[in-house]
């Protein structure tokens, strides 16, 4: 955190020093490099609609941005409900300074122009990867290897799609093959996503960067019959339980357990999730609104938010943001800070054989006895399998407030 601020603190003197006449974003099309390592950038496109709004564009996904400040000749846009930050110079239409994550001590070089094209296209792609694909992430590391499913669309050179992983989705991908090779990217500003790689008609093998800090190489192969396990069945109940047990605060510092007269004789929803995590924040959109439309009918939803903030007040007040940002109206909890560590969480509720995923549901009947754990969360980005979670999600809730 103190290289983080004391490069803020140079770029702002720098600034002063120059004396330099302030310079707003003009309204336009805009590309964005990430330098993530010496060879690699990873690019997304953004719209300028005036000095205080912008869209970034990943796919089918567009995220609309008014947190804007300007101050010398340097312009911070904050990325909405994650912590991440943008901090650059404008100088001619061009930003060039940093992408920060402070709570992470993460600092990205950032540079960005007049361009609406995120990957340019200069050969024939050799291969058309539309379609589903079995995945293996570090296949040749055994503690870090996983298995996800590969689903794309291909036009041309263009690409679109996702991974999904039995934890959840890896976003909106947006890229081009030329040749045989591939590149995919995503920003929403918690993650920065860049998939690279060699292709033909039947396998993919390349690499897989999450920002600067951390890559794995991924092999795939055409499989369109492949499905993840089940995520209901990943997460469940240790012997010896039948019912979830916390007390958590609130913001106001009231602490709050399921046994509360609130949840009694009502269906819950025990959502665990952070304000950090991207598919928490899909399943927070759709979690929000279907809370709004139920919610006389005799179901309650609460929050249980691990978060990396390294004091409760910060903590609090990213779930805040959250809440505002999304028009959330249920309860969120404050269960643990400092980390997102899955075990610290499982510490937290004994009764799971584990917290594999941000975010897990946990449905509880009218009685307090657990009914189901779902594992993760298909969002938007994963188009069919979000058609089809909403409708069985929808249909189970029923058959619990029916009882």
């Amino acid at each position: 955190m103190h290289k983080i601020l004391a490069l803020l603190a140079i770029t702002l003197i720098f600034s002063c020093q120059e004396q330099s006449t302030q310079e707003f974003l003009s309204s336009g099309d805009y590309r964005a490099e990430l330098q993530i390592n010496d060879t690699e950038v990873l690019p997304f496109t953004f719209k300028v609609k005036d000095a205080n709004n912008l869209t970034v564009f990943n796919a089918e996904e567009q995220i609309e941005v008014n947190e804007i400040e300007y101050r010398n000749d340097s312009v911070f846009i904050k990325m909405p409900v994650f912590e991440a930050l943008l901090s650059a110079k404008v100088k001619n239409e061009t930003l060039t300074g940093n992408f920060i994550i402070e709570g992470k001590d993460r600092v990205v070089p950032f540079k960005a122009k007049k361009n609406n094209t995120r990957f340019n296209v200069e050969a024939k792609a050799e291969a058309n990867i539309t379609g589903n694909w079995e995945t293996i992430f570090s296949p040749e590391t055994e503690a870090d290897k996983y298995i996800a499913k590969g689903i794309f669309k291909q036009n041309g050179n263009q690409v679109t799609g996702t991974f999904l992983t039995e934890t959840g989705d890896y976003r909106f991908l947006e890229g081009v093959i030329n040749g045989a090779d591939l590149k995919l990217s995503t920003f929403d500003g918690a993650h920065a996503f860049l998939f690279t790689g060699k292709v033909t008609d039947s396998t993919i093998n390349g690499t897989f960067y999450s920002g600067s800090h951390w890559k794995e190489p991924f092999t795939a192969k055409r499989n369109e019959s492949y499905q993840l396990p089940s995520a209901d069945a990943l997460t469940f109940l240790n012997e010896g339980y039948d019912s979830l047990a916390f007390t958590f605060p609130d913001a106001n510092g009231n602490m709050i357990s399921l046994t509360d007269e609130r949840f009694k004789n009502k269906v819950v929803l025990v959502q665990i999730m952070g304000t950090w995590c991207p598919n928490c924040l899909d399943e927070s959109k759709y979690y929000a609104e279907f809370y709004k439309e139920n919610k006389d009918k005799g179901l309650e939803v609460v929050a249980l938010a691990f978060e990396y903030a390294k004091t409760d007040e910060k903590a609090f007040a990213s779930i805040k943001r959250l809440q505002d940002r999304v028009g959330i109206t249920y309860p969120i909890l404050l269960a643990q800070t400092g980390t997102t560590s899955k075990q610290k969480a499982q510490e937290k509720l004994p009764m799971l054989n584990h917290v594999l995923s941000y975010p897990t549901t946990v449905f509880v009947d009218k009685k307090g006895k657990v009914r189901k754990i779902h594992t993760g969360f298909n969002g938007p980005a994963t188009g069919e399998k979000f058609t089809e979670f909403k409708t069985e999600f929808k249909a189970f809730v029923g058959e619990l407030l029916a009882e």
